[in-house]
């Protein structure tokens, strides 16, 4: 996997309103951590942070280039991201660092590639998970995993046993998940529509002359 260099300084933590001061200055606060080092408050410029990183898929490793020891050459992951949740804005970024020999876990999204024998028969292709949680070593990262889904007819489904995997890559999981299945085509019912009223012919007629039938009768009986 390929890392890419950021510019990143440390800054001074606690003091009040300074977080929004840097964003209104173009520069995005941040934190840098991991097991074996103390949080370092950091800022970096937006732009550059927005244009090489926020756009990539999966997870990349970031190298840390920096005038502070504190930060100069380390690696990290980007472990999470805070957005505005109106504007979407950027607000602030975690920087975990990693050891290039230890394992790390991350997750990794799937690409479903081919077009499915069901959908061609009028199935729907239906992703079950975007992403899987991997094991490896920083720089054996994937950015994403294909999944071929040609050879699915419908009512058949791929499991993650099913993806194959790099050397040195394992997927992590408990039992045995689906990743992707072909449903059967959604036939909607059409709406019941009710049958008009038989009109007999005559009805009328015979309706409109039953009173005067009803008077010839009480006639009679007099």
């Amino acid at each position: 996997m390929e890392t890419v260099e950021i510019q990143i300084e440390p800054r001074e933590s606690g003091a009040k309103g300074k977080a929004k001061q840097l964003r209104r200055q173009g520069r995005l606060p941040g934190v840098f951590y991991g097991p074996k080092v103390k949080p370092v408050s950091l800022e970096l410029d937006k732009k550059d942070f927005l244009s090489r990183v926020v756009g990539l898929e999966g997870s990349h490793l970031i190298r840390i280039k920096s005038s502070s020891p504190l930060l100069a050459d380390r690696v990290a992951l980007v472990k999470e991201m805070q957005f505005h949740p109106v504007t979407g804005d950027i607000l602030h970024a975690d920087f975990y660092e990693v050891d290039l020999t230890a394992k790390v876990r991350v997750r990794v999204p799937l690409h479903f590639v081919g077009k499915a024998e069901g959908v061609v028969r009028g199935g729907i292709l239906q992703p079950i998970v975007r992403e899987i949680e991997v094991e490896c070593l920083p720089m054996d990262i994937p950015e994403y995993f294909n999944v071929e889904v040609a050879t699915l007819d419908i009512g058949h489904s791929l499991h993650i046993e099913d993806l194959p995997m790099p050397e040195g890559v394992a997927a992590v999981y408990e039992s045995n998940f689906t990743l992707v299945t072909v449903v059967p085509p959604t036939v909607e019912e059409a709406p019941a529509v009710e049958a008009p009223a038989a009109v007999v012919e005559g009805a009328e007629a015979v309706t409109a002359a039953a009173p005067e039938e009803k008077k010839k009768e009480e006639g009679s009986e007099a």
